[in-house]
């Protein structure tokens, strides 16, 4: 029995498991947990009626993304919930803990930075993107690192504070240059502290303003007492915080700090925008462009979930879009059970923000009307023009490929170049020949066309004639099955590649399909293209797009080739070790790869171990002695 026809009957098997399983699943919310064959848990879900939520993966047709899921799953599992927000957070641990490779991760938001006042005798800023329960006070995050640094320089040269990690027995240059107190070599009273402190929680907090009228009242002081120096040091201060603070356009009358999310899907596709708002100013907005694999809302409240879980300094007040029934249905392209809606296994606007709120202990609203409503249409729209943004970066690269491949054609003096069969041999001084071939179809790998060739009738390492039969063997086989011709064949090599191909396509299969080669530099890397007819060099620059092509269809065809004669040889090392040993014909060396699973477990094993292949103790140590003694001596 072939791999193939095993791996199909283990999936039969699996499903005529989940199929029991589907029919005792409970009319109760909670989350479920998706394994594949290795027992890994690949995707967790929630669910307000288990029954019809799980089923629905395993009922009806859905789009190719949820297919790719479901063909992955062996066996499933479900954790009852005592309501919809248990679930919610339930599921947010989860995904936490187990990391599920179709389920949102949030590789992006969970290292947001943030900046920090210790809890210390002499306390320090810092910018750091983890948030511990050690008393210390912290501000974010901000979505840009860049910004939070600018942020703690500003604050650094306004208010000096200890820089120094460690007390230092002297005084350092910040202490020089007036940032710093230097509280290793004199007394700083607590109250000068505590009112700094309270500066910089104004300032961060969104109080920026006051601190500027400070600093200008302190500047017009400075510059009455003539002190111009420091007139300017603070007139300074006063430009770069109008700097830090220039982006903020939006205000609301109420000061309060929020988040204003709103999100998109296209294409299996969600980008979720968060738009920042301090002290009523709009500061900050940040984009996360990842796939989803359960209806549009309900993923969209996970990430915010895991969003706040990883990101604990909280808001005032959340805001959330509500959930359209346009973006539910037809954009989301949610999983149903027959005769189940989307009420019947999601969390609804209203109920997923009372759950965040609850959870959370943060107002969490989902506006109807007003300025509030309006601010989520912007993120919304933010996360539309985000993005139809990666999409046209996508078509772009495509253009750009496609175009690589027919000005490649062009090069070489054809009218086009849609199909690419590349060829490359591979072998260590004659042994294991093999060859391989790739497909390139408008400048991208198909894949699924890839071929591998063991060599069969050349003996040692003769890369001419192991072509012409590599070539041969492939296109009698168009020819006779009547498969695509290729627009360009390209070998790895020069000249005598060359002409070994061409002379087997025109003289051998009357086939007249163009010919070129690959030569590769010093260190193996491409260098130029040899032209077909006559062979000689085509100048490709360095930098274009065609060169960046052919450098990509040699490198895989390259790996592909490699990776193929890597795992003949090991084949033929297994092979030609155990049939060295007396005793053991190719029945018995098939039986004891399969039982142990690999040449070094036979070699660990025990004598008890071989019992079971009905080998007597007496085989099973000759086994055992030959293999290890084959092993080679380390070096000293």
């Amino acid at each position: 029995m072939d791999s193939f026809t095993s791996e199909a009957l283990d999936q039969e098997k699996a499903m005529e498991a989940i199929r029991h399983k589907l029919a005792l699943l409970p009319d109760l919310p909670g989350c479920y947990l998706m394994k594949n064959k290795d027992g890994l848990i690949i995707y967790v879900g929630k669910a307000k009626v288990l029954k019809n939520r799980v089923r629905s993966y395993f009922t009806g047709s859905h789009n190719g993304k949820t297919q790719r899921l479901v063909s992955e799953i062996r066996d499933f599992e479900y954790i009852v919930t005592g309501s919809n927000m248990e679930a919610l957070i339930l599921e947010c641990n989860l995904i936490k803990k187990h990391h599920p490779r179709f389920n949102v991760l949030l590789k992006d938001d969970k290292t947001f930075p943030y900046i920090k006042i210790t809890n210390e005798r002499h306390p320090r800023l810092e910018v750091t993107r983890r948030v511990l329960k050690d008393k210390a006070k912290y501000f974010g995050p901000y979505p840009n690192a860049y910004a939070a640094q600018q942020t703690k320089k500003l604050l650094d040269r306004m208010y000096p504070l200890r820089k120094c990690n460690v007390m230092p027995k002297e005084v350092c240059l910040y202490y020089h240059i007036g940032q710093c107190l230097a509280p290793c070599v004199q007394e700083v009273s607590q109250d000068t502290y505590d009112a700094m402190t309270q500066e910089i929680v104004s300032f961060l907090s969104g109080g920026h303003e006051e601190i500027k009228r400070e600093l200008q009242r302190k500047m017009h002081e400075a510059a009455e007492e003539l002190q111009f120096e420091r007139a300017k040091e603070l007139r300074d201060q006063i430009i770069n915080i109008d700097a830090l603070m220039e982006k903020q356009k939006i205000t609301m009358n109420d000061a309060k700090d929020r988040d204003v999310f709103g999100y998109a899907v296209d294409k299996g596709w969600m980008c979720v925008q968060i738009l920042y708002m301090r002290q009523g100013k709009m500061i900050e907005r940040h984009a996360s462009v990842f796939p989803f694999y359960g209806d549009a809302y309900g993923d969209f409240l996970s990430y915010v979930t895991q969003y706040y879980s990883e990101n604990p300094a909280l808001p005032q007040e959340i805001l959330l879009p509500e959930m359209k029934e346009s973006v539910a249905t037809e954009d989301a392209e949610p999983l149903q059970a027959e005769g189940a809606h989307g009420e019947n296994f999601t969390l609804d606007s209203t109920s997923g923000a009372a759950a965040l709120q609850q959870w959370l202990g943060v107002k969490t609203l989902v506006p109807q009307r007003g300025l509030k409503r309006q601010m989520i249409t912007m993120a919304t729209e933010n996360a539309r023009v985000s993005l139809d943004e990666k999409f046209r970066l996508i078509e772009r690269d495509e253009e750009r490929t496609s175009k690589a491949a027919e000005n490649l054609g062009k090069a070489i003096g054809l009218e086009k170049v849609t199909r690419i069969e590349a060829f490359d041999n591979s072998n260590i001084q004659g042994t294991n020949p093999v060859s391989a071939m790739v497909v390139f179809i408008d400048g991208k790998p198909a894949k699924k066309e890839y071929r591998k060739y063991k060599v069969k009738t050349v003996e040692g390492p003769d890369d001419y004639e192991t072509m012409r039969e590599v070539i041969r063997r492939r296109y009698e086989r168009v020819l006779k099955e009547e498969l695509p011709r290729p627009d360009l064949i390209v070998v790895d090599g020069g000249k005598g590649q060359i002409s070994a191909a061409s002379d087997v396509l025109e003289n051998e299969l009357g086939l007249y399909i163009p010919v070129c080669g690959l030569v590769k530099d010093a260190k193996h890397k491409t260098a130029q293209l040899m032209a077909y007819d006559p062979p000689e060099p085509v100048y490709l620059p360095r930098d274009s797009q065609e060169f960046y092509l052919l450098q990509r269809i040699q490198d895989e065809v390259h790996r592909f080739a490699i990776t193929f004669h890597r795992e003949q040889r090991a084949k033929s090392m297994v092979t030609s070790q155990l049939d060295a040993i007396p005793g053991i014909g190719e029945k018995r060396r098939k039986a004891l790869l399969k039982h142990f699973g690999s040449l070094k477990k036979i070699k660990e094993a025990s004598v008890e171990d071989f019992r079971p292949l009905s080998i007597g103790d007496k085989l099973a140590r000759e086994i055992i002695n030959a293999l290890r003694d084959e092993e080679p001596p380390e070096e000293s």
